[in-house]
């Protein structure tokens, strides 16, 4: 049973391929897909063994109750072992789901959107998860911008190459402040996401679902590749892949159990009195050592995956589950 919970969001900053394999339609390798949404995510398998490929090659010091560890160095006792002496990991994720999906928009270069679905989707999964959305917005409405939003002409917002009547709503401008505030945190030193973030809190549709499904199932990128015989200098091979655009915002939640090896003593700082003890700290040893920055899916040999992690901080919350 997961006992501690810690949400966090995955900003696409170069096209992702979260790959499922070939198939025999146009394009030849797809991205991954739910079965009966056909909305976009990232398997937690693959999630989970990128996010352990960086703990693993992470020389990080963080502190866990105090005591300064290496990253790398409780990498396999966190995610797991094989082995005679095999034993599961204590930090499992779940699928990461869509949140926000860029699409062109004549005015404003770009724009994010979703629809209702997905937002009460988040707040489900954050219910179950046991965190608590302080001033998260209740009433919104589809097709809907931002009061401020500046991308509308007239009484109407241009995306790709539809029209859609939209309405200025306050409601809509809180929950884009919410999740602004969220993915693009406000920095002490350097507040290096201070354009990103405040284009968000404008740049932000509400669309309903129907409208939200066909952006997200045809206007992904599709990418041709070839190989080049170096001797002839001629294309020995095309074929077609899809990618999720920069700039697509998507969520998943780390969940944590006691450490499952048997002998307590090689649980080091992560030995504790109690199971929730122990994955209270697993979770802080995620949240301490995960990289800003890492890679998902395919084709990290050119540039493609690069990936922010950005945890979701709400005030006062353990991220433990509270079923009373």
């Amino acid at each position: 049973m997961f006992l501690k919970f810690k949400p966090f969001f995955l900003i696409a900053e170069t096209p992702l391929h979260p790959g499922s394999g070939s198939e025999t339609g146009i394009v030849d390798l797809p991205i991954q897909r739910e079965r009966h949404t056909n909305f976009p995510k990232i398997e937690s398998s693959g999630l989970k063994g990128c996010i352990r490929e960086a703990f693993e090659n992470s020389k990080k010091k963080i502190k866990i109750d105090n005591q300064e560890v290496i990253v790398k160095n409780y990498a396999e006792l966190i995610f797991g072992s094989g082995g005679e002496d095999a034993y599961a990991g204590s930090l499992a994720f779940t699928d990461a789901k869509i949140l926000f999906f860029p699409v062109k928009s004549l005015k404003g270069i770009f724009a994010w959107i979703t629809c209702l679905p997905v937002i009460e989707r988040f707040k489900e999964d954050m219910r179950i998860a046991g965190i608590k959305l302080k001033d998260f917005p209740s009433d919104i409405k589809e097709n809907t911008l931002p009061q401020d939003s500046d991308i509308r002409i007239s009484s109407e917002v241009v995306l790709e190459e539809f029209t859609f009547k939209v309405a200025l709503d306050s409601e809509t401008k809180k929950l884009a402040e919410w999740f602004a505030e969220r993915i693009f945190p406000r920095q002490e030193a350097n507040d290096h996401y201070k354009f990103w973030r405040e284009k968000f809190k404008k740049d932000l549709v509400v669309l309903p679902e129907d409208d939200f499904t066909e952006f997200i199932s045809t206007s992904t990128e599709v990418i041709a590749r070839t190989i080049i015989n170096n001797t002839t200098g001629t294309a020995e091979n095309l074929w077609y892949e899809e990618y999720l655009s920069q700039d697509t915002i998507l969520y998943s939640t780390a969940m944590a159990t006691g450490v499952r090896i048997k002998e307590d003593s090689k649980k080091g700082v992560f030995k504790a009195d109690t199971s929730e003890k122990e994955a209270e700290k697993v979770i802080q040893f995620f949240e301490s050592g995960i990289p800003e920055i890492i890679q998902i899916g395919g084709n990290q040999t050119i540039g493609k995956g690069i990936t922010r992690i950005q945890i979701l901080r709400e005030e006062g919350k353990d991220g433990s589950r509270n079923d009373d």
